[in-house]
């Protein structure tokens, strides 16, 4: 049986002649939580876009759940899928992304039956049903009816989490999804992040909140130049970083 998730083999991104990622190696094992952290710049959301085919690689291997993500193979030569077929492998990736991305009329409800009704044909009433029973999870069934602007940012950001995981995902992926949020307001948000993780499901983050990497994450990544600099369990990249690269950026952030 599969136990890995996520595998990246020498994953290399450039845009214009810029190289964003210069060789990642990583394994995401199923059922475990993998934080990547850095200064920006680092190449941090340009790899998990990647991971979705939603930015192309220029170089190496993606694979999910031991499917290769974007490309064909054949004879050693990597050929692009169509979108139609990118689209279908990205139904089983959820992604939330900074600044929630929720469709401004439509209510909180709809936001989250939209896709299991158009694109996995689910039956509406059952569609219904399941957004209800996740917006009570995400602690917002008193908000169905809301539309977007009715709501705070951690409210949006917790309906656009129900969201994907409503398609019934494999895999979550998170792009700083408190970076755009008020202190006061990610509290909420880690909370349903902490509920998922719980729950089983494989996630991928991209965050600067390092008390959540620590308490919640089975390894901490730490990127920067467009190249993964340390890896491991979160008590040791964190408390006892090996390189100076991870020892500055820590102290900076920490201090």
């Amino acid at each position: 049986m599969n136990t890995t998730m996520i595998e990246a083999q020498q994953v290399c991104k450039s845009f214009s002649g810029l190289k964003v990622l210069k060789g990642i190696d990583l394994i995401v094992p199923k059922g475990s939580v993998t934080c990547l952290i850095g200064p920006s710049g680092s190449g941090k959301s340009t790899f998990l876009r990647c991971v979705n085919h939603l930015e192309k690689v220029t170089a190496g291997r993606l694979y999910v759940d031991g499917t290769l993500i974007g490309y064909r193979e054949k004879n050693g030569v990597l050929y692009e899928i169509s979108e139609k077929e990118a689209a279908r492998q990205r139904s089983d990736i959820g992604m939330v992304f900074q600044n929630f991305n929720l469709f401004p009329h439509r209510t909180a409800l709809e936001n989250i039956t939209e896709a299991p009704i158009y694109v996995k044909k689910m039956d509406s009433d059952k569609a219904n049903e399941r957004a209800r029973e996740l917006l009570a999870q995400v602690g917002l069934a008193h908000k169905a009816d809301a539309f977007p602007a009715q709501l705070s940012g951690g409210q949006q950001q917790r309906v656009a989490i129900a969201r994907a995981v409503a398609m019934d995902p494999k895999l979550m992926l998170f792009d700083e999804p408190t970076s755009a949020l008020d202190p006061e307001l990610v509290g909420e948000v880690l909370r349903v992040m902490r509920d998922l993780a719980e729950q089983g499901m494989t996630m991928l983050v991209v965050t600067h909140e390092m008390g959540f990497a620590r308490e919640v994450s089975d390894q901490v990544v730490f990127m920067d130049g467009g190249v993964v600099v340390e890896s491991g369990r979160p008590e040791e990249v964190l408390d006892n970083p090996q390189h100076a690269r991870t020892q500055e950026f820590l102290s900076s952030i920490l201090t």
